[in-house]
């Protein structure tokens, strides 16, 4: 003879089997965050000074001496000429900008305003560090293993798109 709960026991052993098996869930990756833009330094800013088919685009103290990283260019010619600070025998400006780097060969001269020297180089506004530049608005200059960051209050950082527009 057969036992009548034998479906009922058979349909109650598939339920709990079933129930037991766990839905598979999506795989949440976290988000990873962007590195923020570096702040601001209280009294420095980016100056953009346009005058009859040349440039300066100069990171100092406004109307003062005091300049960290200068380039300048003429109209359309796709190159600028950089002037920054650096320790006296220096022979490279060192620029990074969202991961970019790149060394510049500098000739310098001693400074009388500052200690060190002052360098000057030529670059190409092709340089992927100066594209870098111009698309977040930020760069920095090494020396000695020191990163010294220029990034622009807000409001200056359209000085920084004009420049490089200008200078092709």
């Amino acid at each position: 003879m057969r036992n009548p709960w034998l479906p009922v026991l058979a349909l109650a052993a598939f339920t709990s089997a079933c129930a037991s098996v766990e839905t598979p869930q999506p795989v949440v990756k976290a988000a990873v965050a962007a590195p923020a833009a570096p702040a601001p330094v209280a009294g420095y800013d980016w100056h953009y000074t346009p005058d009859e088919g040349a440039a300066r685009l100069a990171y100092g103290v406004e109307a003062s001496d005091d300049l960290r990283l200068g380039l300048d260019c003429m109209a359309g010619s796709g190159k600028v000429d950089l002037t920054a600070l650096g320790h006296t025998g220096d022979r490279e400006i060192h620029l990074e900008s969202g991961g970019d780097t790149e060394r510049f060969p500098a000739e310098g001269e001693p400074s009388e305003l500052h200690d060190g020297d002052i360098l000057t180089a030529k670059a190409a506004t092709s340089e992927p560090v100066l594209q870098r530049f111009r698309r977040l608005g930020w760069i920095a200059q090494w020396v000695d293993g020191e990163r010294e960051v220029y990034t622009p209050h807000p409001g200056s950082e359209a000085g920084v798109e004009r420049f490089f527009a200008l200078c092709g």
